[in-house]
């Protein structure tokens, strides 16, 4: 059931960020320059880009743990999704992945 609560916050993740990025982009272009600018725009902008790098380097460590501790590959899905997406999805997916060791039942993904 966990799992089940993990798998739509990541899809939840995937949809309201990209949501508003993609309004963005139709609006202003395709350029990541002017993204990055909008993410330094005022304080609270600012703060919460830092939030986020936080959390996404926090992240990164427990990716590199669990793929080289534990040998879990399927973690290193993570970081594309986090990069590519946000913390938002890459959190609740490694979630999804940390939650098979709860079950023993659970097989492959």
């Amino acid at each position: 059931m966990i799992r089940i609560a993990y798998a739509l916050t990541f899809l939840a993740g995937i949809y309201f960020p990209w949501r508003h990025f993609y309004a963005w982009f139709q609006e202003n272009g395709w350029d990541l320059g002017p993204m990055i600018d909008a993410w330094y725009v005022n304080e609270a902008t600012t703060a919460l880009t830092w939030d986020l790098t936080i959390a996404a380097i926090a992240l990164m460590i427990w990716v590199a743990v669990e793929v080289f501790r534990n040998r879990d590959w399927w973690f290193l899905l993570v970081v594309p999704v986090t990069f590519g997406i946000g913390v938002s999805a890459g959190l609740p997916l490694a979630l999804f992945l940390a939650a098979r060791r709860m079950n023993p039942r659970a097989e492959g993904l």
